[in-house]
């Protein structure tokens, strides 16, 4: 793979209105020699012009331009150039609201800059951004869509009926969530809890935009909130989520502690309560994504009698988080994207002490 690299770098195109960002960029992405900035765009239409004449591996495009926006230059791209395009957003609510559309569009991924500390931010993304872009090179190859469910390894376990459900995942997962949880009918009979890695201010678009597609109602939990059935709670970014139990009811703790995580909110913490306090009954689902948050969570979930349920390589964008559960054998089930909402309709349906087979 290195030599693969060394000999064909990785071609990607930067489109951005700022001099200063363009500059910034490719100095980023060319401090890897995997990667090789072919050209730079000072705007969507003079970067969808550059990417159907160059054919980049990956654009990185900034969400706000003169002449045409980021979205609208995506877009084209999607229609006459198909590449794996990285939106590059400020953290402000418009900007969040315009790259939670382009995930929507087609958009592989995004990075989040802070204009007003740019200097500080531009070092900060720096690691995030190469492996975004080596990451989207390689998923450049569209795999078919597995047609039949999987058992992981093991011995088939009776399972009970799940009083929550936390899905964790991140790279890829804004477009995983708006696959699946449209698929779920509004008459879900658990909570479902996301953990999904983003950056302050997008999970309140993100959930807004999930809320207009589904059935189930999904929003941004709240401290203390009493988590019904039939909605979908997205974790705040910034802050860690925490599922209690009290009485019959399923509570939202949310806290800015532990400070030293990779990730805030986490997917282990939150899976983590879930099997404290729900044990068996209680289930996880690890998504694409980077990185092994979660790992920790599903074991939990895993060895307290919980259900546990990874997706497949084969759709995942990225196959971190739920290969590292595969690998640990805490896995119930391994299914792709399209089954795992059947799956969850099926789970709620069993009682304590049946069986769940494939």
């Amino acid at each position: 793979m290195t030599q693969d690299c060394a000999a064909a770098p990785i071609r990607v195109l930067v489109v951005d209105d700022s001099a200063f960002m363009r500059t910034a960029l490719r100095r980023m992405i060319e401090s890897d020699a995997a990667l090789k900035v072919i050209d730079t765009a000072c705007d969507g239409m003079e970067g969808v012009e550059k990417a159907a004449r160059l054919r980049p591996d990956v654009v990185t495009m900034d969400v706000e331009m003169p002449r045409m926006t980021g979205l609208d230059a995506l877009s084209r791209i999607m229609e006459i150039a198909p590449c794996p395009v990285i939106m590059v957003s400020s953290l402000t609510q418009a900007h969040a609201e315009a790259t939670i559309e382009a995930l929507s569009r087609g958009a592989y991924d995004f990075l989040s800059k802070d204009l007003s500390y740019a200097s500080l931010d531009i070092v900060r993304i720096k690691d995030d951004l190469v492996a975004k872009c080596k990451l989207a090179a390689m998923h450049r190859r569209r795999l078919p869509p597995a047609q039949v469910p999987r058992r992981a390894a093991g011995m088939a376990r009776e399972i009970a009926a799940p009083r929550v459900i936390c899905i964790g995942t991140s790279t890829g997962g804004p477009k995983a969530l708006q696959r699946i949880l449209p698929m779920l009918p509004g008459e879900l009979a658990a909570p479902v809890v996301v953990v999904q890695h983003m950056p302050p201010g997008f999970t309140g678009p993100f959930a807004r935009r999930l809320d207009s597609l589904c059935r189930v109602r999904v929003k941004e939990a709240e401290p203390n909130e009493a988590l019904v059935a039939g909605y979908v709670y997205i974790g705040r970014a910034g802050q860690h989520i925490r599922v209690l139990r009290r009485g019959s009811g399923v509570y939202a703790h949310v806290s800015a502690t532990p400070t030293n995580t990779p990730h805030s909110p986490s997917v282990d913490i939150l899976m983590l309560s879930a099997a404290d306090q729900f044990g068996a009954h209680a289930m996880g689902v690890i998504l694409t994504g980077m990185g092994c948050d979660g790992q920790h969570g599903m074991a939990a979930i895993h060895d307290a009698g919980g259900y546990t349920v990874g997706e497949d390589e084969r759709t995942c964008t990225v196959y971190g988080m739920p290969r590292v559960c595969a690998e640990s054998g805490i896995l119930d089930r391994v299914l792709p994207l399209e089954a795992i909402p059947g799956e969850l309709v099926r789970a709620m349906a069993m009682t304590a002490g049946v069986e769940m087979h494939g």
